[in-house]
């Protein structure tokens, strides 16, 4: 594998590598085997509830336990697909540190090949676990377990690792930059190595479990409406479970895992490339493999036989979330004005750093808010409800190299820590800095991509439900869909309570422990002395252990209890007021975190003061309030939409 083979530096940058290795490893024995616990209890209920059918109420009775089994395997990818990702990462930090010693561009490259492998793990084992389950059950409904199991294990992987690196994070910079005025990752500082742990275990292992959910689910739910499709199209008959419109979705991700993998080929950049130039280098891939995927799509649908105006959904898919995309970049690189005038407000103390990226994160819903709503009304004019699906799976065809533009971003971050603590030459900390910058940029495009599809995927999913459960519309005027409503507009706001309260808490136990050390420890602050870093990656471990649990459980608890107790129209009502409100959240959260954190590096780059200034202490303030925006709450949210809409799919049968 190229990025293995490059040089992993001298013993001192291994040692560090290491030790971020062996933390992330152990975090992630610890995360998945508490999951273990929840996933068979879950493939005991799907087993007995909906295939062996023991209440009577459904149609069930199946030989095998064909659901089960399904959200089983999907379980298994999700988890499979975010160690992949982290295995891979934790490798290419301390090559990539070694790389910023050459130059700009070869610390990219190892970064973004190592964020490619991930890309492609994650679509390859998503399309092959729906593929075979397809091909085995003939049954959609029964791989919709597959999507449940995906969706499961990735709240749980961004809940857990979430927490765990924003306790760290947070703990790190309240204490140790602001406090104490030590540089960020410095090595005296004892939350360093949890919060470069937490780079991976989050930003990488997370979110490649939450974009491996996406994926499957896109293509699960059109698939689920292929009979609709047909009769939005003026099909007789869709073709049985190898019908043209079945098999389309399946062919355009295909084709996009193809086109992502050329794509990588095409991102360079030169040594003097400020952020316009490095965000184009990373556009000009992801621009090609969007050509190439529409190439390949106008091909198959024409080899097909099938409508064209199929064609026209998947550009409006792919065009829609470039859009959401480039708004994100908009609303939160310093390249551009909104990022500037945040850090200009840091001229004013805190509190306005933080009432000004508010006010960003909330004006930035309305751009992907327009998109989406014209996205969804002209694909659903040209083909119905599939076409809404369809235009999701256009959107993540190229989720191969968007993922690669993300997960990079942590390894960069991660680069740089390993050169402050292993005392590097401040060319390489500069490099891996602007590379720290573009991904914080990449990284809210790609949660801009994942919610724009989370809201079609849900949306579709709902659509699914709807036909699942026999309902042929929903009547706001009833009660029960009202009240159905309500409940569902609370949750993505009760979810994003629980983790932000979560992050504080266990924030709040690392920066004593952080302050215990300073204190205690002689010599620490002075560099003759070593901080106790094992005890501050225990804290941050027990901490997304521990409060992981609840959030994930009400996703899943809410919408069986609600369609238990008060119907399935109700629960209809549910999943619409959630996809709104999760949505709108999911945007602002991600967007004001991300402005906060590069109003932050604008400052650091030199402007309105540098390092070390007041205004610099204001703008880490904003960022500390920002990082569980932005890579905690607001990252999950997407995927407890999609994982609502999902339960309600594969429990529709006990509602009836």
């Amino acid at each position: 594998m190229n990025v293995v083979k490059q040089d992993p530096g001298s013993e001192e940058i291994q040692f560090i590598g290491r030790a971020i290795q062996e933390g992330a490893n152990a975090f992630l024995r610890r995360e998945y085997t508490l999951i273990a616990v929840f996933v068979v209890v879950v493939t005991v209920i799907l087993a007995l509830f909906i295939d062996f059918d023991i209440t009577g109420r459904v149609g069930g009775g199946s030989s095998i336990p064909a659901t089960a089994i399904s959200y089983l395997i999907g379980a298994i990818g999700s988890g499979l697909a975010g160690f992949i990702g982290m295995s891979i990462a934790v490798r290419a930090n301390t090559r990539t540190a070694v790389k910023a010693m050459q130059g700009l561009n070869p610390a990219l490259r190892v970064a973004f090949n190592s964020g490619a492998v991930m890309g492609v793990s994650v679509v390859g084992i998503g399309l092959l676990g729906v593929s075979i389950l397809y091909l085995i059950f003939r049954d959609i409904t029964v791989v919709a377990g597959f999507g449940f199991g995906a969706s499961s294990i990735a709240l749980f992987a961004r809940v857990g690792g979430g927490i765990y690196t924003k306790a760290a994070d947070v703990g790190a910079d309240l204490v140790g930059k602001v406090e104490q005025g030590i540089p960020e990752d410095d090595p005296r500082n004892p939350a360093t190595v949890a919060d470069n742990v937490g780079d991976n275990v989050g930003d990488v292992a997370g979110m490649g479990a939450d974009l491996f959910e996406s994926y499957v689910g896109s293509i699960i739910a059109t698939i689920a409406l292929a009979a609709v499709g047909a009769a939005a199209l003026g099909i007789a008959n869709p073709g049985g479970f190898d019908g043209m419109l079945l098999m389309l979705p399946i062919l355009v991700a295909a084709i996009g895992i193809f086109s992502a993998i050329l794509g990588t080929f095409l991102v360079r950049t030169g040594e003097d490339a400020d952020m316009g130039k490095l965000l184009w280098s990373l556009r000009t891939g992801i621009l090609a493999s969007g050509l190439l995927v529409l190439i390949g799509t106008g091909v198959a649908i024409y080899a097909l036989g099938l409508d064209f105006k199929l064609f026209w959904v998947v550009l409006i898919g792919l065009v829609a979330g470039q859009i959401i995309g480039t708004s994100s970049e908009y609303y939160t690189s310093f390249e551009f004005n909104p990022t500037k005038q945040l850090a200009g407000q840091a001229e004013t103390g805190p509190a306005t750093v933080i009432i000004g990226g508010l006010g960003l994160g909330m004006l930035s819903t309305v751009i992907p808010g327009i998109v989406v709503v014209v996205a969804m009304g002209l694909t659903y004019w040209m083909a119905d409800t599939y076409g809404v699906a369809l235009a999701a799976v256009g959107m993540l065809s190229t989720l191969g190299i968007t993922l690669a533009t993300d997960a990079y971003g942590p390894v960069a971050d991660n680069a740089g820590g390993i050169a402050e603590q292993a005392h590097l030459d401040p060319s390489v900390r500069e490099r891996t800095d602007a590379l720290d910058s573009l991904g914080n940029t990449t990284a809210a495009t790609g949660k801009g991509f994942a919610i724009g599809s989370a809201v079609l995927t849900a949306l579709a999913l709902m659509a699914a439900y709807s036909q699942a459960a026999n309902i042929q519309e929903f009547d706001l005027l009833n009660i029960r869909v009202l009240m159905g409503l309500i409940i569902g507009s609370m949750m993505p706001f009760l979810f994003a309570a629980l983790t932000m309260q979560a992050v504080g808490r266990a924030a709040g136990a690392m920066v004593e422990e952080v302050r215990r050390q300073f204190r205690e420890i002689k010599g620490l602050l002075e560099g003759t002395a070593e901080a106790d870093y094992a005890r501050a990656v225990a804290i941050s471990t027990n901490g997304a252990m521990k409060e992981m649990v609840l959030p994930g459980l009400l996703a899943v608890i809410v919408p069986v209890a609600v369609g238990a107790v008060l119907g399935p129209e109700a629960l209809g009502g549910l999943l619409i007021g959630a996809i709104a409100t999760g949505f709108l959240l999911a945007i602002m959260m991600a967007n004001a975190g991300g402005a906060w954190d590069n109003a932050k590096k604008y400052i650091e780059a030199g402007n309105l003061g540098g390092k070390g200034s007041q205004q610099h202490d204001a703008a880490v303030v904003g960022d500390t309030v920002g990082d569980p925006f932005k890579d905690t709450s607001g990252p999950a949210l997407n995927i407890l939409i999609k994982l609502m809409s999902i339960v309600a799919l594969v429990f529709a049968p006990l509602f009836l």
